[in-house]
């Protein structure tokens, strides 16, 4: 059932603190956390603390939920001093997308070029 929390959801575990991560920010409704494969000097991911399978998903099912991790993407830009970023949601495996639970990549800290991959 969308929002609830998914047994084998390795995110739902980090919101549930089972699983550890480096968390850099949260807030009531989400959890921002560095990449353990960050991809940039900067490599946060935000998520919804309620399960959603991806960004199409979360959009369609609690689109005031997606909008605070849009804005949790700006804290998180902010906090970190970035002058510009990248954020970056995958959505299916052929864009990349592995851990099925909704997430934002915050990315910054070099330079970074148009098309990516």
């Amino acid at each position: 059932m969308p929002g609830e929390p998914q047994d084998d959801c390795l995110f739902c575990k980090i919101v549930a603190g089972t699983i550890p991560a480096t968390i850099v920010r949260e807030t009531e409704t989400t959890v921002a956390f560095r990449d353990i494969n960050p991809q940039a000097p900067t490599h946060v991911l935000v998520i919804p603390k309620a399960h959603h399978v991806d960004a199409a998903a979360l959009a369609a099912e609690a689109p005031q939920l997606a909008a605070d991790v849009l804005r949790e993407t700006r804290a998180v830009a902010d906090d970190e001093k970035l002058e510009s970023y990248r954020v970056i949601f995958n959505t299916g495996s052929g864009a990349g997308q592995t851990v099925w639970h909704a997430h934002a990549h915050v990315l910054g800290g070099r330079g970074l070029q148009w098309p990516p991959g």
